[in-house]
């Protein structure tokens, strides 16, 4: 018990005592890690409360989100440098649980996506995302890009439709039938705010571009507004009630309380509450929820491995990642996962520790309790273009592109596969079919690569002339289920009566269950046809499966000979035999 409290003890908090326990952590390192954190703080605090209302609840459950959990998580986790939070991969799932189950369920749904991600960690499943083709993770991710960008239309052109429908479809009919209620200044201010997004990156400063871009649209909101032009804002958007009772506008400048999940309001307002019948209907979100923040952290930690040379711990990561989903909807945070553009933004701050995004936390919460009011003003015109290229950017579209025109076609029946299927239904069934279908291509890939040839007449294997009953093939490559049976079948053909087959199998390193069915299958041939097959120069897998399905010699049927030129010997003292049998 005490070393298995000892290796628990090794998985958590791993990137905390490695960078700053058990490594030199100075006042240098620190300083470094103020900066970066302030740096991302300041990032944060806009995509938060962005991805919050494209969750479909009010920001300042986003800025939740940044502070405690990216605090929690960078504690706990297994990367030095990744910053948690909402991430837009998330906002495909968590919408559909928000419009059917409010913010209640939405808190709930994440606790349960934590304790998966626990369950995960401690069945060290961190190498999960190893078992993930490009084409599948490109192609949910540009689905998730697609579905976010479709979802911003409404806000990005005004058109005030108060909710969207679940199926993608379904979201385009009604904003085709909506589009005659296109609000101008609402354009004006999403096309300006796109503008500065798409070219202050050619300025080539310090400053992301998503700053001086929410920083421009609002004030053209304000001004628009000034003069007869409202445009909708967080203000006009959203509200909260006071300590007082009172109705208050826009986001409340208050830290986070500590409440349960389950008494948050449901999809009516009314609280949620918790039952066994709404715990299952849960549970494939939640499903979905630790699946796709297990890959987007663990993608994120081997993106930032590769910037900074450091090494993270994949089942420590996913540890952290459950315990700061589970703690964080207790102060009202939705869900979280490492974002990559925020935590490479930490890296090339200078980030050192992962005091950096602890640090990056708490800045998030101090410009809740400073900058409220402020931050009412935004436009969500301006944060739905925000959005947008945000989803460009997760999208990877020239990635894709280049794996498109480059790729094998069974990869682009894959990315397309997922591409589609994340568009039209959701992302489990986007992965789960991805990933299924990958499978099957690559062992028919792979089956297509075991092949046999007749070796008999070729001197550099059988130097000697056998006699003309017997035969010497040669097969290569691993004779498991999707290829022994075709391979086995072959030389059914060449086991008749009075004949012998000696099989080569120096090149075959696998033989499966499959594979031992088909083997068995020509040995019963050949006890029914009266021939002779012998297996040489078997590899210790392929031997050791035999033995364990107590595959054994049967006089004048089947042998085992360590190498062929034993088998060759053999088919020659029986040829000889059977010559005596003759002539007697």
């Amino acid at each position: 018990m005490p070393h298995r409290a000892h290796l628990f003890s090794l998985r958590i908090a791993h990137a905390f005592r490695e960078a700053c326990l058990q490594d030199a952590y100075t006042r240098v390192h620190f300083r470094k890690d103020v900066f970066a954190g302030l740096t991302v703080g300041i990032i944060a605090i806009p995509l938060a409360m962005a991805l919050a209302i494209a969750s479909g609840v009010a920001p300042q459950y986003g800025l939740y989100t940044a502070a405690i959990a990216g605090f929690v998580i960078a504690l706990t986790g297994g990367s030095r440098f990744s910053i948690s939070g909402p991430t837009a991969a998330f906002v495909v799932i968590l919408y559909p649980i928000t419009q059917q189950y409010g913010l209640g369920g939405l808190l709930v749904a994440s606790v349960m996506a934590g304790m998966i991600l626990i369950a995960m960690a401690l069945l060290r499943l961190g190498r999960l995302i190893e078992y993930i083709p490009e084409p599948v993770t490109l192609g949910f991710t540009g689905g998730i890009a697609v579905v976010i960008a479709v979802l911003q239309i409404n806000d990005f052109l005004g058109l005030a439709i108060a909710t969207m429908p679940e199926h993608f479809t379904a979201k385009l009919s009604l904003l085709a039938a909506n589009l005659h209620h296109i609000h101008w200044p609402s354009v004006w201010v999403a096309s300006a705010t796109l503008g500065i997004m798409l070219v202050w990156p050619l300025l080539k400063l310090a400053i992301p571009a998503h700053l001086p871009a929410v920083f421009f649209a609002g004030l053209f909101a304000w001004l628009l507004s000034y003069l007869g032009m409202p445009v909708d804002t967080i203000d006009s958007r959203f509200s909260y009630t006071a300590a007082d009772g009172t109705v208050m506008q826009g986001i409340p400048a208050i830290l986070p309380q500590l409440t349960l999940p389950w008494a948050q309001p449901d999809a009516n307002g009314q609280p949620l509450g918790i039952t066994w019948q709404m715990l299952g209907d849960l549970l494939p979100a939640a499903f979905a929820i630790a699946m796709l923040g297990a890959i987007e952290s663990l993608l994120c930690a081997v993106v930032l491995d590769g910037m900074s040379g450091k090494r993270h711990s994949a089942n420590s990561e996913l540890l952290g990642q459950g315990v700061g989903n589970i703690v964080t909807p207790f102060f009202g945070g939705i869900t979280a996962t490492a974002a990559i553009a925020r935590s490479a933004a930490n890296v090339k701050a200078g980030a050192q520790s992962p005091v950096a995004a602890m640090i990056h936390a708490l800045v998030v919460l101090l410009g809740l309790v400073m900058l409220a009011p402020l931050l009412g003003h935004l436009p969500m015109s301006g944060m739905a273009a925000l959005l947008m290229v945000v989803a460009w950017n997760m999208s990877e579209a020239p990635k894709s592109v280049h794996m498109i025109r480059s790729a094998q076609t069974s990869d682009r029946w894959i990315f397309f596969t997922c591409f589609l299927l994340t568009i039209l239904f959701d992302m489990v069934i986007a992965i789960t079919a991805g990933i299924l279908l990958a499978a099957v291509l690559f062992m028919k890939d792979i089956a297509a690569l075991t092949r046999v040839v007749e070796i008999t007449g070729n001197r550099q294997y059988v130097p000697d002339t056998l006699p003309a009953n017997w035969r010497v093939f040669k097969i290569t490559g691993p004779l498991f289920f999707a290829a022994a049976d075709k391979i086995f079948g072959e030389l059914t053909r060449y086991c008749e009566a009075g004949k012998g087959v000696i099989v080569y199998l120096d090149n075959v390193n696998l033989l499966d269950a499959g594979g031992v069915a088909a083997l068995t299958k020509l040995i019963n041939h050949c006890r029914k046809e009266q021939a002779q097959l012998i297996l040489t120069d078997v590899q210790f897998q392929p031997l050791k499966a035999l033995a364990k399905a107590h595959i054994e010699p049967i006089e004048g049927v089947f042998r085992l000979y360590p190498q062929l030129q034993d088998a060759c010997a053999h088919s020659a003292l029986t040829h000889k035999q059977d010559q005596a049998d003759v002539l007697q």
